[in-house]
């Protein structure tokens, strides 16, 4: 247990802390104008364009920082800030979000592998919580370890997925990154170009928060199964 809180500080810490920069960073960029004029959904447009890719539709949604790809239903979702924006934050968000349809498009392992997840995943995330906390009261309680033990085992689960995510999220803006350094009539200056780098960046580090909150987690309930075991 005394790990555990020696894990799980530095790690709330640096979440709160990469949340905040996160936050910030794209709230300055926000208010970075393009000086090419174009908008999120234009990136997004031309982007696709640029890339071969004529089956994929740019959609907005109202929820702020929603912004994602959906594989299945080959839709990039921008947020009303980032579809109508005319800014270096908008226009990173959009040319990261094909990213992820240009991965779709060249059968990005990684991708796949994430996507072929997600069914599951998504099941096992909304039961997890109750199957934790119904099998932490049965070994305290019994010693009995099978539901917590189906509960490691969710949680194993996720947070493979969130190692996966990795790969997924720094390539996309990898290929978002190049694609806009290669487009003068996107981003006009280095300046814009070192603007958008920096707010993805910090995007993808969230990620990596996300990830290591996973693995702390998962090391708690794995010694809490184990050591009632060897009791």
């Amino acid at each position: 247990m005394g790990i555990y809180f020696i894990l799980i500080i530095p790690v709330l810490i640096l979440s709160v802390f990469v949340q905040w920069r996160f936050r910030s960073k794209f709230s300055e960029y926000a208010e970075m104008q393009l000086n090419s004029g174009l908008s999120g959904k234009e990136v997004a447009e031309k982007m696709l364009y640029d890339s071969g890719i004529f089956d994929v539709k740019v959609m907005s949604t109202d929820v702020q920082l929603s912004d994602h790809y959906n594989p299945r239903e080959k839709t990039v979702n921008l947020s009303t800030d980032v579809y109508y924006g005319r800014s270096v934050a908008a226009a990173a968000v959009a040319a990261h979000e094909c990213g992820h349809a240009v991965q779709q498009s060249k059968s990005y392992h990684w991708l796949n592998l994430r996507s072929s997840m997600v069914p599951v995943v998504s099941i096992t995330s909304n039961l997890l919580q109750w199957v934790l906390i119904i099998g932490v009261t049965l070994i305290a309680f019994t010693f009995n370890p099978i539901v917590l033990a189906i509960g490691v085992a969710g949680l194993t689960l996720i947070t493979i997925f969130s190692i996966v995510t990795l790969p997924v999220e720094f390539d996309a803006s990898r290929r978002a990154l190049i694609w806009l350094k290669n487009n003068k009539e996107v981003l006009y200056t280095s300046e814009e170009h070192r603007q958008a780098k920096d707010a993805l960046w910090w995007a993808a580090l969230t990620y990596v928060i996300a990830a290591l909150g996973a693995m702390t987690n998962l090391f708690y309930y794995l010694s809490v199964l184990f050591g009632r075991n060897k009791n």
